[in-house]
């Protein structure tokens, strides 16, 4: 019994021993199998007979042995010899993203890839690999690469005499001296026949024609008719707009139900909140015209659109100082001006009468150097420069050289900016 036991323990070595050899050998006759793969491709390649190198290479690409990062290159070169044909275009495209989906990927593949659709005008899919890297990897190369690629931008065609700021994807426009609203891509939406007209914001504006002041929707239809005697009107947000009445600026709804607090001046809602000016002098007031900042400021610093509050933060002035309000409470130091915060990024201030930029903490960000300046938007924020306005990164760089007459800021991949024959859109290709 002893012995038989004996012979099973030594016939299992044996077994297991023939095995780990096996195992090595194998994995030899797997480098050798590549090697040999690739150099019958690269007797092919070498007379740029690259249609019969493909099996070989897609053949040693598929063994995961020492070679196969050199298998891959030499495959895509291959591809790239023969994108006359969809079908290796597709091919190198799908070796892409198996490259890219590895958990080990190197970041010249994700780098690659972007150039690669760039080439192509396809941006999306060029954006979408450097975003993916970025996440991936955090390499410092993608990083320069996405932020000398990512402010490439297009021209609109057509021209107007004026426009508003971006607002929830349409702008205002002004042609023969009237107001419409187009959509980003330069589709008119509301021909250009009002006198007046308020942001489109949810699912109307406000406009003036003939002396009357009524609510229309997107297809130009009216929804409701403002009957009281009403001298002006501000932009409508948050449905709300400021109407000036016999007693003062009062604030109404979509539909024109007006409030009964009278005010000197208000201004327009974001962020639930909105500057108004009462005895004098300047506060914050809520939805309900409750006081977040008391009225005792000489003035709240707004926006184009008449907005003053973002991300919690404000900017009043008292004497000769612009102070951020943060969460109703003054703060930091005092500047000579400043713009509000947008919806994100930094807000432009001024000190030793230059511009720079400051987080919603007051930290500076972006040194005091340009002439004039708008807070960010959409990671782009307009400056001017020796007279001429342009567009900086998050980083401070010039994005957008300075080539403009006047420019407003970035909103949904877009801006308006003023040329020698009129006001124009630019669009980021970026989505």
């Amino acid at each position: 019994m002893k012995r038989t036991v004996r012979l099973m323990i030594a016939l299992g070595c044996m077994a297991l021993l023939v095995s780990s050899w096996a195992i090595v050998l194998g994995a030899k006759s797997a480098d050798d199998k590549q090697a040999e793969l690739l150099a019958q491709a690269k007797a092919y390649t070498d007379d740029k007979v690259y249609i019969l190198a493909v099996p070989f290479l897609e053949e040693a690409a598929d063994i995961g042995a020492e070679n196969t990062p050199a298998a891959e290159t030499a495959l895509k070169e291959a591809y790239l010899e023969l994108f006359g044909q969809p079908e290796y275009r597709n091919r190198y495209i799908g070796l892409l993203e198996k490259q890219m989906d590895r958990k080990d990927a190197p970041p010249h593949v994700y780098i690659e890839a972007a150039s690669f659709h760039l080439d192509g005008g396809r941006y999306d899919e060029a954006f979408d690999a450097f975003r993916r890297g970025i996440e991936k990897t955090g390499s410092e190369d993608i990083i320069n690469e996405y932020e000398q690629c990512r402010y490439k931008y297009f021209n609109g065609y057509t021209t107007y005499e004026d426009v508003k700021p971006i607002h929830e994807k349409t702008l205002g426009v002004q042609k023969d001296g009237l107001w419409g609203i187009v959509t980003l891509e330069g589709k008119t939406i509301i021909p250009c026949e009002y006198e007046k007209i308020s942001v489109f914001s949810g699912d109307r504006a406000i406009v003036k024609k003939d002396d009357e002041i009524y609510a229309i929707d997107q297809y130009n239809n009216r929804l409701a008719l403002l009957k009281e005697t009403v001298y002006d009107f501000g932009n409508y947000a948050g449905d709300r707009i400021a109407i000036l009445t016999d007693d003062g600026w009062k604030r109404a709804t979509g539909d024109f139900q007006i409030g009964t607090m009278a005010f000197e001046q208000i201004g327009t809602y974001s962020g639930e909140h909105a500057a108004a000016k009462q005895d004098g002098k300047w506060g914050l007031i809520d939805m309900s015209s409750t006081w977040l900042v008391p009225a005792e400021y000489d003035e709240l610093m707004m926006d184009e659109l008449g907005r003053s509050y973002a991300q919690g933060a404000a900017f009043a002035k008292k004497g000769d100082g612009v102070y951020l309000i943060i969460n109703g409470e003054q703060t930091g130091e005092a500047y000579e001006d400043a713009k509000p915060f947008g919806d994100e990024g930094y807000a432009a201030v001024k000190k030793g009468g230059l511009w720079g930029y400051i987080n919603n903490s007051g930290e500076l960000m972006i040194d005091y150097q340009f002439e004039e300046a708008l807070s960010f938007g959409q990671h782009l924020a307009a400056v001017k420069q020796d007279g001429l306005w342009g567009y900086i990164s998050l980083y401070g760089k010039m994005a957008i050289e300075a080539e403009y007459l006047q420019a407003k800021s970035f909103a949904d991949g877009a801006a308006p900016v003023l040329t020698d024959q009129g006001w124009i859109l630019i669009t980021l290709y970026e989505a």
